[in-house]
């Protein structure tokens, strides 16, 4: 048996997106920028897609800037207001479990001569609204916050905090990074405060190198990739066509009434339901998973509980366990997880995230993530348990040794 537990590293392409694009490689390839029929047609994919996105966020369609992903769209609300702003104030303000995709861009706006302040987390991960309200003053250009952490679940105040800081300084932009929550909660910028949203495609069933970026109308924002103006000057560069026709068909599924109609592996997916209905299968499942790891000796859940988390991903420190001997031990027998943020496999590291809300010391580098999707099943749940069940009395014994 196979079970893919690393949802949030990446998903399952959706069959419907993947048939769309092929269709759009093969038949209705030509460039959007081209005045003849073949670039009309393509053009019209794309507001197709800025349509199927625009119903889901309740935003208008020219609000949405394609992008090749979450940390292009991230890098461009950073960077792109940053500059734009910098007259009015260069203090920026961040939490301590941001993304590698934030914290990068806001490493090279320090070097430029900008101020970042991180704030700090509690124990379950969720930021502190006391500190950001001392942080924001008059020259706060920028907040940026993601919405749902990618490592250990825990949704952030982002409502909240929107109207925290509006009060605060009307002038100040919200960023949030909704990489890990969009498709998995409702996310109604306009209504919640957020300026700027970042999404990736393919962790929602949609097609790799491929997000968009939502910015509010009338925010102030430069580009970051210069050449052709495509998307109103926005964002240039012949736009990946297929991509984000394959992306309007995953959010549309997603947030429609027909998420997983066919069988998935052999088992029964989700059939026909709505999307409040499949998010809360996913809670029960990802509830049933934890009660699951509970039973297990030496294992601690970190980050929020019940709904105060979201419904994909589970974060578990397993004690004299090493996190990525336990990896490749369940992916010998057809299980993949991650340790962490997929996004950084290239560069281990113990997790800033981890630390930040003060995870033993001994149990940092014996944490894995387990992350679902709505194509995940109650009886690949059962298999990992029963898998892990026999697998941690071993490799406890193999390490004392």
């Amino acid at each position: 048996m196979e079970a893919y537990f690393d949802n949030s590293a990446t998903t399952r392409c959706s069959q419907s997106a993947v048939d769309l694009m092929q269709k759009v490689l093969l038949e209705d390839y030509g460039n959007p920028s081209s005045l003849h029929m073949r670039g009309v047609v393509a053009e019209k994919y794309i507001k197709t897609a800025a349509e199927q996105i625009a119903k889901a966020l309740k935003v208008t369609e020219k609000e949405i800037i394609f992008t090749s992903g979450g940390t292009e769209s991230n890098n461009l609300a950073l960077i792109g207001t940053a500059l734009a702003n910098k007259r009015a104030g260069k203090h920026i303000i961040t939490t301590s479990i941001e993304h590698a995709s934030v914290y990068n861009p806001l490493i090279f706006l320090e070097e430029q001569g900008f101020e970042v302040t991180y704030l700090p987390v509690d124990a379950q991960g969720v930021v502190s609204l006391n500190a950001l309200a001392e942080a924001v003053r008059e020259d706060t250009i920028l907040v940026s916050m993601m919405h749902v952490n990618n490592e250990i679940g825990t949704i952030e105040p982002v409502e909240e905090a929107a109207k925290l800081i509006h009060e605060k300084n009307p002038k100040t932009l919200f960023h949030v990074d909704a990489i890990q929550s969009f498709g998995k909660m409702r996310i109604y910028p306009k209504r919640m405060g957020i300026d700027m949203l970042s999404v990736s495609g393919h962790k929602i069933h949609g097609p790799k190198g491929v997000g968009f970026l939502y910015v509010k109308d009338k925010t102030k924002i430069l580009p970051i990739i210069y050449g052709g103006g495509q998307q109103k000057n926005m964002r240039s560069g012949t736009e990946n066509v297929a991509g984000i026709a394959g992306l309007g068909v995953a959010v549309q599924e997603l947030y429609g009434s027909a998420a997983c109609t066919e069988e998935v592996n052999g088992a029964s997916g989700f059939k026909a339901l709505n999307f409040e209905e499949k998010i809360d299968r996913l809670y029960e499942l990802r509830e049933y998973l934890i009660a699951g790891m509970r039973s297990l000796e030496g294992t601690t859940i970190n980050g929020a509980g019940g709904r105060c988390a979201a419904p994909h991903i589970v974060s578990v420190s397993f004690s004299g366990i090493r996190a990525e001997v336990l990896l490749h031990a369940l992916e010998e027998r057809g299980i993949y997880v991650s340790t962490g943020s997929a996004c950084s496999s290239n560069h281990p590291a113990i997790s800033g995230t981890l630390k930040a809300i003060g995870v033993k010391p001994e149990l940092l580098d014996a944490t894995v993530r387990f992350s679902l999707s709505v194509e995940s099943t109650r009886e690949e749940a059962d298999y990992v348990i029963a898998q892990l069940t026999e697998l941690l009395p071993m490799l406890r014994r193999f390490r004392r040794h």
